[in-house]
C-alpha cells in the first residue's frame, strides 16, 4: 500500500473517530439536558387572598358595605397590578404586549424559549391555577406538576404575597387572547450548555423553596429597604449580588451585565442613573446595549419615588472586588 493511500486512510479514520466522539458527546448532552428538565422540585404550599381585602378600619371609617369594600379592593388591586407589570416586573417582555404569549430567547443554536399565554383565552395556561400554582411558577420557577420552568424566577424572589395577588387580579382582567404557544426548545448548543451547568434554571438558582415570602411589600418611600425590594428584578442579569458578569443562557450577542455597585458606577450621580434607566444612555452620551435596553420602556413607568429608592439602594452596596474580564460598566 502506498504512503499516500495510508495517509488518506488515516485521515478518514481520524475524521470518523472525531464524528463519533462528537456524536457521543452531543448524545450525552441531550440526555443530560432532558433529565435536567424532567426533574421534580418540592415547594411549600402558600395561600393568600385574591384580592387583598381593605383594612377593616378603612371600611368602618368610610361606612362601606361588604359589596362596596370588595369592589374597591378589587379595583385597587387591579391598578396596583397594572403598575407592577408595566413598570417593575416587565411581564410583557416575555409574555407579549397582550400577555397572549411572547419570545424570551430566539437564538439558534441556543434555543427558542417562549413565554406562555397568561390570559383566559384558548391556549392560556393560568386558568385553573391555584394560589400555590402561581407561587410555584412565579417565585420558584417550578411548574404546577413540579418540573422546572424557564421562568426567570430569581428576579421575583422578593415579590410579596400582596404584589403577586395584585398581578393575578390584573392578568385576570385583561382581554382573553386565543393563542396556543408551542413548548420552549433548547437548541444543540443550549443542550450542551445546560449539560455543562452553564445554563442554570431558576429552580436551581433559588437556594430554598420553603422559605416564607413577605405578606406585604415595604412602604413605597425613598429608602434603602424599598430600593432593595425593587432591585430584586435586577438579579437575573446582574447576579444576586448585583456585581454583574456573563448572562447565563442569554443571547450570545449580549454583553456581560454591568456591575451596579459603586465600583461599577464610578462618578455617577442620580441624574446619570436616571438617564441610563429612561433613555438607555451613559453619562457620556453613548448608548447602552441590549438587554438593558429592554428595561427602558418599563422604567419610564416607574414613579420618582421608586427610581430614587432604587438608586439609594445601589449606592448603599459595598463596592465589588475586581474580577478580571467578567463584568463591565454600563
Amino acid at each position: 500500500m502506498s504512503a499516500r493511500r495510508i495517509l488518506v486512510r488515516s485521515v478518514v479514520v481520524l475524521a470518523l473517530a472525531l464524528v463519533l466522539a462528537g456524536g457521543g458527546f452531543f448524545l450525552w448532552a441531550s440526555v443530560a439536558a432532558d433529565r435536567s428538565m424532567a426533574r421534580s422540585f418540592d415547594t411549600h404550599e402558600v395561600d393568600f387572598p385574591i384580592p387583598f381585602p381593605l383594612d377593616p378600619a378603612e371600611v368602618a371609617r368610610e361606612g362601606l358595605t361588604d359589596a362596596e369594600a370588595e369592589a374597591m379592593a378589587l379595583e385597587r388591586a387591579r391598578e396596583r397590578g397594572r403598575h407592577l407589570v408595566e413598570a417593575r416586573y416587565a411581564c410583557a417582555e416575555c409574555h407579549g404586549a397582550d400577555y397572549g404569549g411572547g419570545v424570551m430567547v430566539d437564538a439558534f443554536p441556543i434555543g427558542r424559549l417562549l413565554g406562555p399565554n397568561l390570559t383566559r383565552g384558548q391556549g392560556g395556561v393560568t386558568p385553573g391555577y391555584s394560589v400555590a400554582d402561581w407561587d410555584r411558577i412565579v417565585r420558584h420557577g417550578v411548574r404546577p406538576d413540579g418540573r422546572p420552568a424557564v421562568m426567570p424566577s430569581e428576579d421575583f424572589l422578593r415579590m410579596s404575597d400582596q404584589e403577586l395577588s395584585d398581578i393575578i387580579v390584573y392578568l385576570e382582567s385583561v382581554p382573553p387572547v386565543d393563542h396556543e404557544v408551542p413548548p420552549s426548545r433548547l437548541g444543540p448548543l443550549g443542550r450542551i450548555l445546560m449539560a455543562r451547568g452553564e445554563i442554570v434554571l431558576s429552580a436551581d438558582l433559588i437556594s430554598t423553596h420553603d422559605e416564607p415570602h413577605p405578606a406585604l411589600p415595604p412602604p413605597a418611600e425613598v429608602s434603602v429597604e424599598f430600593g432593595r425590594h425593587l432591585a430584586g428584578v435586577c438579579s437575573g442579569c446582574h447576579g444576586m449580588e448585583l456585581t454583574g458578569g456573563r448572562i447565563a443562557g442569554g443571547d450570545p450577542s449580549w454583553v456581560p451585565a454591568a456591575d451596579l455597585t459603586p465600583s461599577g458606577l464610578p462618578g455617577w450621580d442620580y441624574a446619570d442613573f436616571r438617564l441610563a434607566m429612561l433613555e438607555s444612555r451613559r453619562p457620556d452620551g453613548s448608548e447602552i446595549r441590549e438587554p438593558m435596553t429592554f428595561v427602558t420602556p418599563f422604567a419610564r413607568n416607574m414613579t420618582e419615588v421608586e427610581m430614587q429608592a432604587l438608586w439609594m439602594y445601589l449606592q448603599s452596596l459595598p463596592a465589588a472586588p475586581e474580577l478580571e474580564g467578567s463584568r463591565r460598566s454600563p
